[in-house]
């Protein structure tokens, strides 16, 4: 079948994020007493939501009597500054655009914070991005496929006829509990190595290689 549809992730694929959610971690951190992470520390945590992110982050994970404090004062900080360092990927606007304009239906779905997704979406790809799904209760993140579907079901689109894109092993298998190919780009936050030793299939250094696949799949 045909592809007619690109479900994108977001941190990592088509925003730079990582600064943003460190500097989040260390205001959290720091305000506790506790440890700052390093960026590439940062980097290794993110994927798997931000509450997850914050349990690698503090010292003895959800044990530690100030964790719930701490994840709230990282919630607090990244609600008010997810944004003063993040910046799209080359190439990601002109690709979203060059898909609304080819009819492809797009979407994102994240693991970050819902209110977040939709800030940002609306930040930078407003009005070419019209489904952004994030992080929120009752339904199951990331690599659970109900984002994913959920995201689809608001496009009228079946996974039959979608493309998943992101940077992680988390995205990998996203999308094969999706039922659908992924497109694993290597400008995020996972190297090609990585990637592959997590089943990647299909490998994006630039954005245009991203649309060439799309193209192609049937």
């Amino acid at each position: 079948m045909k592809k007619t549809t690109v479900v994108f992730d977001l941190d990592g694929t088509l925003l730079d994020t990582l600064q943003d959610l460190a500097n989040a971690v260390n205001y959290a951190l720091e305000q506790q007493g506790m440890p700052k992470r390093t960026l590439e520390e940062v980097r290794q945590f993110v994927g798997n939501g931000v509450r997850l992110l914050m349990i690698r982050a503090v010292p003895d994970g959800e044990s530690n009597p100030l964790f719930e404090e701490t994840f709230a004062l990282f919630k607090e900080y990244y609600g008010e500054h997810c944004n003063d360092n993040t910046k799209p990927y080359a190439g990601v606007v002109e690709l979203i655009e060059t898909l609304k304009k080819k009819g492809y239906a797009v979407a994102i779905v994240s693991n970050k914070i819902d209110f977040a997704v939709k800030e940002l979406n609306d930040l930078y790809f407003k009005g070419i991005v019209p489904v952004a799904i994030g992080e929120k209760e009752g339904i199951r993140r990331k690599p659970a496929p109900d984002t994913v579907f959920e995201a689809l079901k608001e496009l009228g689109k079946t996974k039959e006829e979608a493309v998943y894109v992101g940077d992680s092993d988390v995205d990998i298998e996203t999308a094969k509990n999706a039922g659908m190919p992924c497109v694993s780009v290597l400008w995020g936050f996972r190297d090609k190595e990585f990637l592959a030793e997590h089943g990647a299939e299909y490998y994006a250094e630039t954005a245009e290689d991203v649309l060439r696949y799309i193209k192609e799949m049937k």
